[in-house]
């Protein structure tokens, strides 16, 4: 096989690998799906065989590290992993995924030095840890449920509506918050426990003070 056609081949394997964990997490919507993780595993692996040309054309004329330029990829990437990573309160998201973005750039520099065979295992590890792992991790809970609230916007509110769903068991996805004119809108994706009662959570809502409406899609 020729150089060019070998360095193709890597190229194509390495987006094919970043596509198989970027798919995992786009189809949760994370910050970081499909199409970033193909160009962080295809970067790394582009890299990683420049390293290798690079340092090829000038052996024997200097003592350089080929291995220098290939690791700039894994103090690098932790700028782009920093970007997935949201502080809302006491609760931290997006460490998975940053998780994630760091491993598919390694498998990128496998695939780029031509340890097929890690790339390959690694990838089918991953995949099966975020897909598999998630599902025993929420076993408790039912499928992934909407709760929309509309409520006036009181100081501590949103921390009162979080207090009585933790009282219920409820575990929070994520919130996405609207402001209309004299009020808010709260979206909710939100975990059930198997067992609770749905009319007794939107009772309990709706006696806090300032909640207009709720609405629960299960």
């Amino acid at each position: 096989m020729s150089v060019e056609w070998e360095m193709a081949v890597r190229l194509l394997l390495s987006c094919i690998l970043g596509g198989i964990i970027g798919y995992e997490r786009e189809a949760h919507r994370k910050t970081a799906g499909l199409r970033t993780h193909i160009l962080v595993s295809i970067g790394s692996c582009l890299i990683m065989i420049l390293s290798i040309k690079i340092y090829e054309s000038v052996q024997g004329f200097t003592n350089a590290d080929p291995a220098r330029m290939a690791a700039q990829v894994v103090s690098g990437i932790g700028f782009l992993g920093a970007g997935s990573i949201l502080k809302d309160g006491p609760t931290v998201k997006g460490l998975t995924t940053a998780a994630s973005l760091w491993v598919v750039s390694g498998v990128g520099l496998a695939v780029g030095s031509g340890y097929y065979m890690g790339a390959l295992l690694t990838t089918g590890l991953v995949f099966l840890t975020l897909s598999i792992l998630s599902r025993l991790e929420n076993k408790e809970y039912k499928s992934l449920a909407g709760l929309f609230i509309t409520t006036t916007d009181r100081p501590g509110q949103i921390g009162e509506i979080g207090s009585l769903l933790g009282i219920h068991g409820v575990c929070i996805r994520d919130i996405k918050i609207e402001e209309k004119k004299d009020c808010l809108a709260l979206i909710f994706r939100i975990y059930m426990p198997k067992g609770v009662n749905v009319n007794d959570v939107a009772t309990g809502l709706l006696s806090i003070k300032g909640i207009i409406s709720v609405k629960l899609d299960c």
